[in-house]
């Protein structure tokens, strides 16, 4: 399949198109209406500095459902122990720049300026969303994603210290489950996501999912 090149107007084309690593669209811009589309599509963006912009709509989809997440009795003893704090939408432009850090064995980042940018745009529209975690004041680890609809699309994560990514995405996934949220969207498969419930799923079930829960008149805050 051709990589479609997008232009000024506000269109995706349809994400069976992608070719088989995922690969949909190139080009375009970060503007708020153009994400909101791109997830309501399953499209997301993946690029690195110096790119142009990439959008990506994989198959198998990987994905968490909040009612799976899956919680070691060591984290759980380690949650019992209260020895982090965590907070919503307290610190976004932080969590962002701790995702941003290059981790190990990496020499740069995908968040680039223009993707921050746009994303604490999201959050001033009430749209994207940060779980922040704390020790002794200091904030050590966090994640950030979209909301739309009972969808959650999480978008990057980081830790300074251990386990403090995976306490973000427990309470997350509680809370989530709680307010009956159909799914959070991993888009990529890691092991660690993996070794905590996440799993893959054909893009077609996941379009149906987003399909009915991601519509714009169904927007929330959640955090």
């Amino acid at each position: 399949m051709p990589v479609f090149q997008l232009i000024d107007e506000l269109i995706f084309p349809p994400p069976h198109l992608a070719e088989r690593n995922g690969l949909l669209a190139v080009g375009g811009d970060l503007r708020p209406e153009r994400l909101i589309l791109a997830y309501r599509m399953g499209i997301f963006p993946w690029y690195e500095e110096g790119e142009p912009i990439l959008w990506w709509s994989p198959d198998p989809r990987f994905v968490l459902f909040p009612e799976e997440i899956k919680i070691s009795r060591s984290m759980r003893q380690l949650l019992k122990k209260d020895l982090f704090r965590v907070s919503w939408d307290e610190a976004f432009t932080e969590v962002v720049e701790g995702c941003r850090a290059p981790r190990e064995g990496q020499r740069g980042t995908w968040i680039t300026d223009e993707m921050a940018a746009a994303y604490g745009e999201l959050h001033r529209l009430g749209l994207a969303h940060s779980v922040e975690v704390w020790m002794g004041g200091e904030l050590v680890g966090g994640l950030y994603g979209v909301s739309l609809g009972r969808c959650f699309f999480g978008e990057s994560m980081f830790t300074r210290v251990s386990n403090a990514s995976k306490v973000a995405l427990i309470h997350l996934a509680r809370r989530l489950r709680e307010r009956g949220y159909a799914v959070i969207d991993c888009q990529i498969y890691t092991e660690h996501l993996r070794t905590m419930g996440a799993r893959m799923i054909p893009r077609v079930e996941f379009l149906r999912i987003i399909a009915d829960d991601a519509v714009p008149e169904a927007r929330r805050r959640v955090l």
